[in-house]
């Protein structure tokens, strides 16, 4: 069985591993939300990129998920002493994945094929590739005018209140190499437990995705379990929105892309109100099993339909 998935931040680089875990390498594609790249420091950071492979690699940091496990911070502290801006947090071992994807990419080298070569340092054998190589930037708008997605996500903390999104560059962002061929030869598309509008959205917008999905089995897992997330702002921003956040309405988000849906246990009662097929499970990852878990019972649902 070949599998893409649509990924983004911690729940999407989880499920991604889980999926590698039971399937060949070469039967599974992830495909990474880089609307959230950005600039800092003189520096191209691809936060969920690198938070993907990192995961794939087995290099995350085990507590928060994203970065690099056992790093150091030397380089900050020193840059704190001396004035400069410290709200986004670069490790020590960070820092050089940061450093050799800029200088490469001001050589005129494609962030797909960068990203390509960084995996197979690492020893990460499914392909993984960015949604696009041209720059997408998503822009969330607040009650506080319109902030970059970092500038809102870790320098705001998600504090201003969201009124809508706007990714800068979609009108001409193509998707990266091998991402449509991906699709039109996989037997099934995962939409990972990401956030829909600024992990999940970007993706679909680059031009002949959402269409390309249109004649593919799509299965989406619920980022939202009980009504929260996990981790980062997606039921904050449904409730800013005016929607209630629910695993029901991730369905009604995603519309009629989706041909099947899982969702957590304490959520079964929404089951009823879905019409396509679902799976009620476990959907929190604590550990490897729970990844392996929830990816099998992602891979039954979409073997069945």
């Amino acid at each position: 069985m070949k599998i893409v998935t649509l990924a983004g931040g911690v729940g999407g680089a989880k499920l991604a591993d889980g999926l590698a875990q039971l399937l060949p390498p070469e039967n599974l594609t992830i495909v990474v939300n880089t609307g959230d790249d950005f600039e800092h420091l003189g520096l191209y950071i691809s936060p969920d990129l690198d938070t993907v492979c990192y995961t794939l690699a087995g290099l995350a940091n085990p507590e928060t998920g994203w970065g690099r496990r056992e790093e150091t911070f030397h380089v900050l502290e020193n840059l704190q002493e001396l004035g400069g801006p410290d709200w986004f947090r670069l490790g020590d071992r960070d820092l050089a994945t940061h450093i050799e994807r800029t200088r490469r990419l001001r050589e005129g080298q494609s962030l797909s094929l960068i990203t390509r070569d960084f995996c197979q340092a690492w020893g990460v054998r499914q392909p993984v590739l960015p949604m696009s190589d041209q720059p997408v930037r998503t822009m969330v708008d607040t009650e506080d005018g319109e902030l970059a997605f970092q500038e809102y996500f870790v320098h705001r903390k998600c504090e201003p209140k969201v009124k809508g999104f706007r990714f800068a560059g979609i009108a001409t962002a193509l998707p990266a190499t091998g991402v449509l061929e991906a699709i039109e030869h996989a037997d099934g598309i995962v939409v990972c437990p990401s956030n829909p509008w600024v992990s999940i959205d970007p993706i679909l917008a680059v031009a002949g995705i959402r269409s390309a999905l249109a004649a593919k089995l799509v299965v989406a897992v619920s980022p939202i379990i009980g009504g929260q997330t996990v981790k980062g702002p997606a039921a904050k921003m449904y409730t800013e929105l005016g929607v209630q956040p629910s695993a029901l309405a991730i369905t009604c988000h995603y519309g009629k892309i989706l041909s099947g849906f899982v969702l957590d246990r304490v959520d079964a009662k929404f089951a009823q109100n879905i019409s396509i097929p679902t799976c009620v499970t476990n959907i929190l990852m604590k550990n490897q099993d729970d990844r392996r878990s929830l990816a099998q019972d992602v891979l039954n649902l979409i073997q069945t339909l």
